[in-house]
């Protein structure tokens, strides 16, 4: 069970550097982060916690074979030699899926057609009957992914996607991925320790991902299965004592609060809330953004207003200069942090943001932009802002005498009872508003914050995570 070996965790772009945090946190080691992938070692029980507990991991492969091909006949011939009687029994089912980024391979379709052939085969000749090929449910997902002439054949162990956390019964038009909305929350940093409102949510998913967040919900504990658990070597209890561990759950005493201005969003937040067992700690109304008259206090906003994209807004910069408007005169002392696509529309924000990041919402290359409200007057805000940053420097700058006189610049350093996952899910899908039950424990973890700059690596505290195109065989552009 102590076996190491390589994984795989694919994610959205511009989430790697959260991801190889969360793994990181888990015990993961030889962590590279390349596009939209991170590579890392770790044995079973890290796998198993790896699919159960990262938040912005789509997918966790296990690489099983590495090789180079520039046709299907190669690979056929390479796919072969692999002992598949290790990964894969006569009477499971198993489905390929292929990934390729080569001139050299016209159709990804063909080159899974051919490693189905090779599998199948190869039990044919070895033991005259052959397993089964399934498209939906299989017991083994297969995964071949080539760029260039670099191959490499993974074993899926997540199955469905990780964004499918399984609390969601309905949706709207247009819902944010789990995992995008995950990121979004750990990218500011907020684990819990101010109110939260997003004036916009639509079917909720900011609002319950921030909740887990700040109960230290593992995001798995609400998917029926995964992919790992029809596999021939599955460890039953290993993965119970994952399941029920609720030792790093914490108490969340503040709120989240969300509001729209359809009513039809709000019954379907409500139905997604409830089934994910936090009616306790999120409060929804019906409410346009402009009807804000007053926030919580202390707070962040993480909102995702419409594009205009695939929700549509009848007068989409006017909606963007009322929330600049809401933004100076309401949330006073807050950072909020809004994900949009336009330009023009930030510009009829009216505010200059103090952080700004790429993120990918579908296929629309986004942005996300942090504004920093602040109580007062411009000037005075900008005056205190300079006096922080003078005594920075000062210190920065500040220094001391060696023995022999010469100056030397001086450094300054800066509860509840688990129950089994049946029960489980049964109970936190019927909580009614008054039940006192939740996700509750008293430890509070140490608070980290990843920035997603050039200098990442110091928040890791690794000086083993590398930031480059992870180029060696081939995984360099893992796509979900």
């Amino acid at each position: 069970m102590n076996e190491t070996f390589e994984m795989v965790a694919k994610t959205l772009y511009g989430l790697e550097d959260i991801l190889a945090g969360e793994l990181l946190a888990l015990g993961a080691n030889d962590l590279q982060i390349g596009r939209r992938m991170v590579s890392f070692t770790g044995d079973k029980e890290l796998l198993y916690r790896a699919n159960f507990c990262c938040r912005t991991a789509l997918r966790i492969l296990k690489p099983i074979y590495h090789f180079k091909a520039k046709d299907a006949d190669t690979v056929y011939k390479e796919v072969k030699t692999v002992e598949w009687e290790k990964f894969l029994s006569l009477d499971k089912t198993f489905a390929i899926d292929s990934v390729i980024y080569s001139e050299d391979f016209n159709h990804s379709k063909f080159v899974a057609y051919r490693t189905k052939d090779a599998i199948v085969d190869y039990f044919m000749e070895k033991m005259q009957k052959r397993p089964s090929v399934r498209v939906n449910n299989p017991d083994l997902y297969i995964n071949i992914h080539i760029s260039h002439n670099d191959c490499t054949l993974s074993i899926d162990s997540s199955g469905e996607s990780l964004h499918k956390r399984g609390y969601r019964v309905d949706q709207t038009e247009a819902p944010l991925n789990e995992v995008l909305a995950a990121g979004m929350i750990m990218k500011t940093g907020w684990k819990g320790e101010s109110n939260f409102v997003d004036p916009m949510c639509g079917s909720g998913t900011l609002l319950i991902e921030a909740a887990m967040i700040a109960l230290n919900i593992a995001p798995g504990i609400h998917r029926k299965e995964f992919a790992f658990e029809k596999w021939i070597d599955f460890d039953q209890e290993l993965f119970d004592r994952i399941y029920n561990d609720e030792s790093k759950e914490r108490e969340f005493t503040f709120k989240c609060y969300g509001s729209d201005i359809s009513p039809a969003a709000i019954e379907i937040a409500q139905k997604n809330i409830r089934s994910a067992g936090l009616v306790k700690y999120i409060d929804l109304k019906v409410m346009p953004f402009q009807q804000y008259a007053e926030a919580p206090q202390p707070g962040i906003m993480v909102t995702n207003p419409p594009y205009g994209e695939r929700i549509s807004s009848r007068d989409l910069l006017g909606l963007y200069s009322m929330i600049g408007e809401r933004l100076k005169h309401v949330f006073a002392g807050y950072k909020v942090w809004i994900l949009s696509y336009k330009d023009e529309c930030f510009d009829k924000i009216g505010l200059r943001p103090s952080e700004k990041m790429k993120l990918m919402n579908g296929s629309l290359e986004c942005e996300y932009r942090c504004f920093e409200m602040f109580d007062g007057k411009n000037k005075d805000f900008k005056k205190t802002l300079n006096e922080q940053r003078g005594e920075g420097e000062e210190r920065r700058s500040a220094v001391t005498k060696r023995n022999d006189g010469s100056k030397v610049v001086k450094k300054t350093n800066f509860k509840t009872a688990r129950m089994d996952r049946p029960e489980r899910r049964f109970a936190a899908a019927h909580l009614d508003d008054d039940d006192d039950s939740g996700y509750i424990s008293n430890k509070k973890l140490t608070k980290m914050r990843y920035r997603d700059d050039d200098d990442h690596r110091k928040g890791f505290g690794n000086k083993h995570i590398t930031k480059k195109p992870f180029k060696k065989k081939g995984r360099d552009d893992f796509k979900d």
